[in-house]
């Protein structure tokens, strides 16, 4: 394509944040955004720095120095002798107006004040402490995507307690298997979810997960289901109302250093028991103020959406959206039900103002026919962000053909381990069909060939070759650091390799190509799976497809699974059909020796079609956590395939 599919109109691109930060520092003009990504890299204590102005960080105490150790990669350490409070910066008003709105599936509808908000953790705060919560306790939610798992976050973070969520579809040994590392002392919970139309009891469920932490104090319930459940069940239980009941204090914040611990996420766990990956109070705070802001463009009364679960990460980006002074909208259900209207009825009412959501979504959408655009009234629409999983250039297609065509369409990428991006949006500059704008400002990113070397206008590893505050504080249990930096700095020494397959673009835009761990090697040639995605997606017939390298006599085949639409059975002519979609459009390498139709596809709890699940159990190897798979069921459809054995 030789023009960008969009661009911003010149006053939307000059009054963008991005801009204005860029001329502060001397930028201006069709280059001012690359020029001032170079100097945020070349810069990086100044750069930061300048982002906790711009941003108004609320502190205590500044830095003493703001970076000490710039060239250990891991062991920088940053804004060192500064003291902030992570909640206090996301609780920077007390007004009338709105911080939180809710739906459910159901169409169930609460509101929350900022004044609302502040006195919820006031009172949360103070039951906390009357606990004996403090310093490095450890807090867990087996929660819904709902205020109250805010208000916990945040009371959690004004104690100095360390919180830590998974959502509630998870099973009970991957609860454990992620809180059973970091041993609770408080467990905020629900009797119940709703999905697809479906009342989901989980009270027996968290009987067995509170019998298996004996480190847990207190259970706290939110009824969800029904108005006043039956908690007896469930040992150490009382209400949330009830544990909130008594006077609360004044809210008061501790005052912690900048790499304090804040969240404990986890990884998916597909490979064996999840990391349990410790993020800092400062660096998850300035990291997302300048994502928010200068990469997203949001200010303060805009509506901020993402369609998210507690259990991932995305869910702690979007609640840092408080501290641009953003109202949250909060959705929890199926973003199907009762039909794929419902996220867009969403958008109309709450007048959503950035909407967040996967490229897998992106895509059903489109399978589903759905044309918001024409359907919907989106005119407080500004950007729509996609992320866990590359956006196809078909979806880009879509966004702006059916959803509308004056918005800033954002592919993300980054992860848990790093708790926000390495590369995203630039609301000034034009999008290319198939590309993600920008590497992330104050982020080193480069793309890296088996030796090491930086390559551009090819394929390779992506990497970060300098620190950034986001980085992990650690991984919980590893107190000398030996599995963090076996996880991301055994490759390439002294360079972060996030395991990424990906291109620099000639627009100075990046192109993930999936896992590299996930990637295909027929013949010795690499082949990113969302190539073969980016073809199979555009097949009408085929809903999801998952694509894997079977080892065969000696050598690696590419084998296709597809779930197709109800009705259809994979025929030869559908399979030419694959076969020549994939061919005239990438490589005769990258067409599949065998494509095989499934009912389903294993995904992970957030989302994510699990390619090495797939890999393992095609070769006959264990899983080695099943409990990491939303449907774990999917996996007995890939066992002892005939097809695999000729």
């Amino acid at each position: 394509m030789s023009e960008p599919i969009w661009r911003p109109d010149p006053e939307r691109a000059a009054n963008a944040q991005i801009t204005r930060f860029a001329a502060e520092h001397g930028f201006t003009g069709a280059d001012a955004v690359a020029e001032l990504w170079r100097w945020s890299v070349d810069h990086p204590a100044r750069f930061w720095q300048d982002v906790w102005r711009f941003a108004g960080v609320v502190a205590t105490r500044e830095a003493d120095e703001v970076l000490v150790d710039p060239d250990a990669m891991p062991g920088a350490r940053w804004f060192v002798g500064a003291r902030l409070n992570f909640a206090q910066n996301l609780l920077r008003r007390r007004d009338a107006t709105p911080a939180i709105l809710f739906a459910r599936e159901d169409g169930l509808r609460r509101e929350l004040s900022w004044s609302e908000l502040w006195d919820a953790v006031e009172r949360l705060a103070a039951a906390l402490r009357a606990q004996g919560v403090g310093l490095d306790d450890r807090i867990a939610a087996f929660m819904p995507n709902v205020p109250e798992t805010v208000v916990g976050a945040l009371a959690t973070s004004a104690v100095g307690g360390i919180w830590s969520s998974c959502s509630p579809d998870f099973g009970v040994r991957g609860v454990l298997d992620r809180f059973g590392q970091i041993e609770p002392k408080i467990l905020f919970t629900v009797d119940g979810y709703l999905y697809g139309g479906k009342r989901i009891d989980i009270r027996a469920k968290v009987a067995e997960v509170v019998a298996a932490l004996p480190s847990l104090v207190r259970v706290v319930v939110v009824p969800f289901l029904e108005e006043k459940p039956d908690i007896a069940s469930i040992p150490k239980a009382m209400f949330w109302d009830a544990f909130c009941a008594r006077t609360p204090e004044p809210l008061r914040f501790e005052q912690l250093p900048f790499d304090y611990p804040l969240y404990i996420l986890y990884s998916s766990g597909t490979t064996g028991m999840p990391k349990a990956i410790v993020h800092g109070q400062g660096g998850t705070l300035v990291q997302h103020l300048k994502e928010h802001r200068l990469h997203t463009d949001l200010r303060p009364g805009e509506r901020l959406f993402y369609y998210t679960t507690c259990g991932w990460m995305m869910w702690n980006w979007l609640v840092s959206g408080l501290a641009s002074e953003a109202t949250l909208v909060l959705y929890d259900g199926s973003p199907f039900h009762p039909g794929p209207e419902s996220l867009w009825d969403l958008a109309q009412r709450e007048r959503i103002t950035v909407f967040g959501t996967s490229a897998k979504y992106l895509q059903a959408l489109e399978k589903s026919g759905a044309e918001p655009g024409r359907t919907h009234d989106l005119a407080e629409l500004k950007a729509i962000l996609s992320t866990g999983s590359p956006l196809l250039p078909p979806s880009f297609d879509y966004v702006y053909e059916k959803i509308k065509r004056d918005v800033h369409l954002a592919s993300i990428s980054g992860g848990t381990d790093i708790v926000s991006c390495f590369v995203l949006g630039n609301p000034a500059g034009p999008v290319w069909r198939g590309e993600i704008q920008m590497r992330g400002l104050g982020m080193a990113v480069e793309v890296f060939d088996d030796h090491g070397r930086p390559v551009r206008g090819r394929r390779g590893e992506l990497v970060c070759t300098r620190p950034f505050p986001s980085m992990p504080v650690g991984f919980w249990n590893d107190p000398e650091g030996k599995r963090y930096r076996k996880s991301y700095f055994e490759r390439f020494p002294g360079v972060w390799c996030h395991g990424d397959w990906a291109e620099i673009t000639e627009h100075d835009g990046v192109v993930i190509y999936g896992r590299s761990d996930a990637t295909l090697n027929p013949g010795g040639v690499r082949i990113g799976t969302a190539e073969i995605y980016r073809q199979v997606e555009e097949i009408d017939e085929v809903l999801e497809s998952v694509c894997v390298g079977q080892d065969w006599e000696g050598d690696v085949r590419v084998v296709l699974f597809v779930k197709l639409r109800d009705g259809l059975v994979l025929d030869d002519a559908l399979r030419e059909k694959i076969r020549k979609k994939i061919r005239e459009n990438t490589t005769p390498r990258h067409v599949p020796a065998k494509i095989i139709q499934v009912a389903d596809i294993p995904r992970t709890m957030n989302g994510k079609i699990s390619e090495l699940a797939v890999r393992d159990v095609i070769h006959g190897r264990a899983v080695a956590n099943v409990e990491a798979l939303a449907n774990p069921e999917a996996l007995e459809l890939f066992r002892d395939l005939p097809e695999l054995k000729t």
